[in-house]
């Protein structure tokens, strides 16, 4: 047999081989058309199985399984999204129509002939009292949404936490006498340093306490200290009240174990000071331990100074 002759012989195995090869692919990608099809009418997750080995055409299913899992989990968070929303709307709603009510209700009072001046200057008071409440709520609520935003931004620098935690306290003082608790408060004897944003830093630790002399039902122990890499501040106080199921909820801008809110505040403390450590890239937990409710700050990247640096900072 000439040369030639096979040459031709082998062409056109090779181009019949091509084309079955061809027509198999075509008819796995007319499956895999089908298997899509199938799932964007019924509104199935079911993935795309290949039953051809081939490497592209496995690419190719792994890829749109892939991009469909995108698009269910966008679609999955646009819902939650949007419940989360109507949620806030319906809590805020909720929160200021509440005083509002209230307000409303008292001024028709004072609008009566037969009040005394002793019943007046009482329903005055109450009126005033429930218009700052609700000043305190929607200064949160704005505070909250900017700190939530995209384009707000923290200006970090090195802060000594040992003496801005005591600066702190010492704005607090009358506030625990009021409520007749003496914290135990633990402070290191060797500075310690964080690079963070004073303002913020300085707001969680009021939000903390503030939230502490609210709902403390006792002893109170306020705790600074270096652990490794990190600066951790711990407050822990007596929460006899608090189920084990709330403490996952703290910090949930909307939620108060007591809906009625009839203490001061508006609720949103320990929601403000999580965001606000979230932007510092550190951490705000909160742990039942027996009766008693642990609030734990964490900030990373703490740094060790030396002693000539300590010297400096501490004589400034």
């Amino acid at each position: 047999m000439a040369i030639s002759t096979m040459v031709a012989i082998a062409a056109v195995a090779a181009a019949v081989l091509l084309l079955a090869r061809l027509q198999v692919t075509k008819r796995e990608l007319r499956r895999m058309a089908e298997q899509l099809r199938l799932r964007n009418d019924q509104a199935v997750s079911k993935k795309i199985d290949v039953a051809l080995f081939d490497r592209q055409v496995e690419a190719l299913a792994e890829q749109i399984n892939r991009q469909s899992e995108l698009i269910v989990d966008a679609e999955a968070a646009r819902r939650r999204t949007e419940n989360e929303l109507r949620q806030a709307v319906a809590n805020i709603s909720h929160d200021i129509r509440t005083p509002l009510t209230s307000i409303f209700g008292y001024i028709q009072l004072l609008e009566s002939d037969s009040l005394t001046p002793e019943e007046k200057q009482e329903y005055v008071a109450i009126v005033k009292n429930r218009t700052k409440r609700l000043q305190t709520l929607l200064n949160d609520f704005f505070e909250l949404s900017v700190i939530e935003s995209t384009d707000y931004f923290l200006k970090p620098e090195r802060l000594r936490m040992t003496g801005l935690l005591s600066d702190v306290l010492v704005g607090f003082y009358d506030r625990f006498n009021e409520r007749g608790l003496k914290p135990d408060i633990r402070l290191p004897d060797e500075e310690i340093i964080v690079h963070a944003d004073e303002s913020a830093v300085r707001r969680v630790m009021e939000n903390l306490l503030a939230n502490t002399i609210k709902h403390a039902e006792g002893r109170v122990e306020i705790h600074l200290e270096r652990q490794h890499d990190r600066a951790e501040l711990t407050v822990v106080n007596d929460a006899k009240s608090l189920a084990g199921s709330d403490v996952n909820l703290l910090f949930d801008r909307f939620y108060t174990a007591d809906r009625t809110r009839s203490a001061q505040g508006s609720g949103l403390g320990l929601s403000i000071a999580k965001s606000l450590m979230e932007k510092m890239n550190g951490s705000l937990t909160a742990e039942l331990l027996g009766d008693r409710l642990a609030l734990k700050c964490v900030w990373h990247r703490e740094t060790r100074l030396s002693d000539n640096e300590r010297t400096r900072l501490l004589t400034e």
